[in-house]
């Protein structure tokens, strides 16, 4: 969605985008079309290793007319073509890499020296890239080539508080191991049994890793690709919650801070650097056991469902905190900066 809302905040510049790979759904496509945008998809010229000159082929075609574009700016957002293209540049072309998860530094360790900017969506993974550099060896003066832009979202104006009986809490994301999605099961069972007043809700493909039949008491709406629905239910809720190994900042973050709702998250990787434990959510050790884990947000979710007024207060922080470091403004700003200052 990143990519998306840069393409949308510089109409002006007609951008184009490239599609390079075949998408496993297009479930954001529609992020894209706009008047403005150009859409190239080439997935089903370039993306076939059997043939793979016509790869070859295209990557000259496209960088010869980049090379004879007045004054283009080439961004490539974790793209492997964007470093098939890079080398075939002019040294006068504009090119930045935007970063959004660590795997990919193994990727383009190899082009480091030759992109002339790279940005990171969180200032924890621009940190994590400098240890990088410096682990591998590479020139610590290539750093000042990097900067973090925080994503942007379209935030209400106005904090909207919910008057559940429960307090509502809901996961929202993928089914893949590192979501721990079984740890977020036992603490919806464990407030079950304990009666607590909490009710659990989950979005997004959970059944790959928990026996929905297992939690009668848990609501699961299963991948919900509505844009609308989705903003219902999280509306709807008090709390996100996400008890994941690790994590980039994901945007069930930042929507649900838009929408003044708490966090409930282990405090892994960029997560501290926006919620801070006890004043816009609470932050869950890492431990090693689980049941820690599992009892510690317990814990911390029975605070919220008996202190309404806590409830609150958090919300409005993270409604206010969303506006300063997520709003369209000083997206566009930072990146307009970004670009003009490199000319």
């Amino acid at each position: 969605m990143n990519n998306a809302d840069l393409a949308n905040a510089f109409t002006h510049l007609h951008p184009i985008v490239i599609f390079s790979k075949k998408p496993k759904n297009n479930q954001f496509l529609h992020l894209y079309e706009t008047p403005q945008v150009t859409i190239w998809d080439l997935h089903k010229k370039i993306d076939y290793k059997l043939f793979h000159f016509v790869n070859i082929f295209y990557r000259g075609v496209i960088a010869q007319w980049i090379n004879g574009t007045k004054d283009a700016i080439v961004i490539g957002g974790e793209s492997l073509y964007f470093h098939k293209v890079f080398p075939w540049l002019n040294k006068n072309i504009r090119s930045i890499e935007l970063t959004h998860q660590l795997t990919w530094f193994n990727y383009t360790q190899q082009f480091v020296k030759d992109i002339p900017i790279r940005v990171f969506s969180t200032r924890q993974m621009m940190e994590a890239a400098k240890d990088f550099y410096k682990n591998q060896g590479i020139d610590v003066a290539l750093t000042n080539r990097m900067f973090y832009i925080d994503n942007m979202i379209d935030i209400p104006h106005h904090f909207h508080e919910v008057k559940n009986d429960k307090l509502e809490v809901v996961f929202i994301g993928r089914g893949s191991p590192e979501k721990r999605l079984h740890l977020i099961a036992q603490t919806a069972k464990y407030c079950f049994e304990q009666k607590m007043p909490v009710h659990f809700s989950f979005v997004g493909d959970v059944e790959k890793m928990i026996n929905t039949k297992a939690f009668p008491y848990c609501k699961f709406f299963g991948a919900v690709k509505d844009r609308a629905e989705l903003r219902q239910i999280q509306s709807n809720a008090d709390v996100l919650i996400l008890l994941s190994s690790f994590e980039g900042l994901p945007m069930a973050i930042i929507e649900m801070m838009a929408l003044g709702k708490v966090i409930v998250s282990t405090s892994v990787n960029a997560i501290p650097d926006y919620i801070k434990d006890g004043e816009n959510g609470f932050l869950i050790p890492n431990d090693r056991d689980e049941r820690v884990i599992v009892a510690n947000t317990a814990e911390a979710l029975l605070k919220l469902a008996n202190n309404r007024d806590l409830l609150t207060i958090m919300g409005k922080r993270n409604h206010a905190a969303a506006i300063e470091t997520f709003g369209k403004e000083k997206f566009t700003e930072s990146w307009k900066r970004l670009i003009e200052s490199n000319k």
